[in-house]
């Protein structure tokens, strides 16, 4: 599904504010928009009916919130490893996430304490920014100490 990203292993200790992630592309396919919202017991039918969606004024079928949301988290978690667990996903949406297109995750460290890691992220389409905002993971050893 993805390209361009292998499992982080970080450690909180290693962890700098202002470190970049990689980038991580994401292949907007139809089955993933319509089986992520059907997954996350989205029914309405912008997310899987295209002849429905146009009606209500949109160019195709676009992809939920709620995916989005845990694409960010999965980008994050990905990269912090298997010790690190989400403490919050806070997004804003934009551009819409249409079939055939592609989303290109980018992030940046932006704060550190007390074994939370916040990390500013994007998620971008060839229309804009589709997501834009912040996940913070928390390294339960770390909890207590800054670095």
């Amino acid at each position: 599904m993805t390209a361009g990203v292998a499992l982080g292993v970080s450690r909180y200790e290693d962890i700098a504010v202002g470190e970049t992630l990689p980038a991580l592309a994401i292949p907007l396919t139809r089955t993933l928009i319509v089986s992520t919202a059907i997954a996350t017991r989205d029914f309405q039918d912008v997310h899987h009916d295209p002849e429905l969606a146009r009606e209500r004024g949109s160019k195709d079928v676009f992809m939920n919130i709620l995916t989005s949301n845990g694409l960010a988290g999965r980008f994050v978690t990905d990269w912090a490893g298997p010790s690190a667990t989400v403490g919050r996903v806070k997004i804003r949406l934009g551009a819409p996430n249409y079939p055939g297109d592609t989303m290109t995750m980018t992030g940046e460290v932006v704060a550190k304490a007390n074994g939370h890691v916040e990390v500013q992220v994007v998620g971008a389409n060839s229309l804009g920014n589709h997501l834009s905002g912040t996940v913070t993971v928390v390294y339960p050893a770390a909890q207590g100490r800054d670095a």
